[in-house]
């Protein structure tokens, strides 16, 4: 497999995960999933991470999955790349570990002091990829193992952190995010 055709296969393996964020936000609003609870003074999450939100984000995901079995037949056939197909529990277990990742690097941000939208490099980027990866690990072990070689893992960490923010600041720019990170 060449480094192109193992960036196309892991961007497509990771796009159920890459798009439960972003559908949160456009779909969000409504009651926290904390309940507005606090922990030693802080609430556990805020007020971004709503039932709404998290339940979009995860039908959106799984959506995607089935939508990119649709196409594969077609753009396979129109290029030379191999891409995976998603099994349904991997699809939900995508979207799913996404929204699940994003939700504990929220409740480390505010156990570490930071405020709702405050800047947590790495954290930012890479909670929801942990979350969606050990989730469809737990879920369809047969098909990650396949799909998430140590190569695709590697082009995930390095692409996904720069994907992450050309997303946020384009929301930003869209006025549907506070901050542009």
């Amino acid at each position: 497999m060449t480094g192109l055709s193992t960036l196309v296969a892991a961007f497509w393996a990771m796009l159920p995960s890459y798009l439960p964020n972003n559908a949160a936000v456009l779909l969000g609003g409504g009651p926290p999933l904390d309940g507005g609870r606090e922990w030693n003074g802080e609430r556990l999450l805020g007020d971004g991470k709503t039932w709404r939100g998290t339940a979009g984000g995860i039908l959106v995901g799984t959506l995607a999955a089935c939508g990119l079995n649709r196409v594969a037949d077609r753009i396979e056939t129109t290029t030379s790349f191999s891409l995976p197909r998603f099994p349904l529990r991997a699809g939900v277990a995508l979207a799913a570990g996404a929204m699940f990742g994003d939700v504990v690097g929220s409740f480390l941000k505010r156990r570490s002091g930071r405020d709702r939208g405050a800047m947590a490099p790495g954290l930012d980027q890479l909670d929801f990829v942990a979350g969606s990866l050990a989730f469809a690990r737990l879920v369809a072990p047969a098909w990650f193992g396949r799909t998430f070689t140590r190569p695709a893992v590697a082009v995930v960490l390095v692409v996904t952190p720069l994907l992450h923010v050309g997303t946020n600041v384009a929301a930003y720019l869209l006025g549907l995010k506070d901050e542009p990170w």
